[in-house]
């Protein structure tokens, strides 16, 4: 599995970090995982999600059925909990800098047949795709990686919204997706535009199954 993780992980820490999200970090949590067995078990694959609040990254973590490494904004590598994301693998990202460094650690785990997930927004907000950037497609153009769009909701609570008590969150993994595009920057940001339409049109279906669930809970109360 080391191949799969950057250089200095620990693949050990990374099983257990896998573990808390599989099993602790969900107790509090009603979560419903649709599509698992879209999720390639090996292969070169950068997963793609839409990004509501900082538990995505943690709960995805768990939901992966391999070594997942995701791109993470550098604020996070700090103290105990900085020490921990480097040594199950993850990378640090500086928002609004031009360094490739992390990018280039990320192709180097792709090449070695690893998973690297990306948040395209880069920040958190609606959990909507209005702003994709080309990271994601940049990666797999690089690395000859497939895209694995997924979906999730209820991560994050509605404004002026109270506590929720055991809130319900949906995650939907699409189909894997070899964005096409030429070469250059045209071939860039058809390969984006790919990308962006698959998780759109991802989220949009994730909406409607949630939408139809509710309506099938409340015709049961009712009945």
């Amino acid at each position: 599995m080391s191949e799969q993780l950057p250089d200095g992980s620990w693949p050990w820490l990374h099983r257990v970090g896998q573990w808390i999200s599989r099993r602790p970090l969900r107790l509090p949590f009603r979560v419903k995982v649709h599509g698992a067995d879209r999720v390639p078990r090996t292969g070169p694959v950068v997963l793609v999600a839409n990004h509501s609040s900082l538990l995505d990254g943690p709960l995805l973590l768990g939901m992966v059925p391999r070594p997942a490494v995701f791109l993470i904004k550098q604020e996070m590598f700090k103290g105990a909990l900085g020490w921990f994301l480097t040594r199950i693998g993850q990378i640090g990202v500086r928002r609004g800098e031009p360094d490739r460094t992390p990018l280039l650690a990320a192709v180097r785990v792709l090449k070695g047949g690893g998973l690297v997930g990306v948040f395209p927004e880069g920040t958190r907000g609606s959990g909507d795709v209005d702003n994709a950037q080309h990271g994601a497609a940049w990666l797999a153009r690089a690395s000859g990686a497939q895209i694995l769009p997924v979906a999730c909701r209820g991560t994050r609570r509605p404004e002026g919204s109270g506590r929720r008590l055991l809130p319900r969150i949906d995650v939907l993994f699409g189909e894997p997706i070899s964005p096409a595009g030429g070469k250059g920057r045209a071939g860039l940001v058809a390969a984006t535009d790919t990308v962006r339409t698959e998780l759109v049109e991802l989220i949009a279906e994730l909406d409607r199954l949630v939408a139809d669930r509710t309506e099938d809970d409340v015709r049961g109360k009712r009945a």
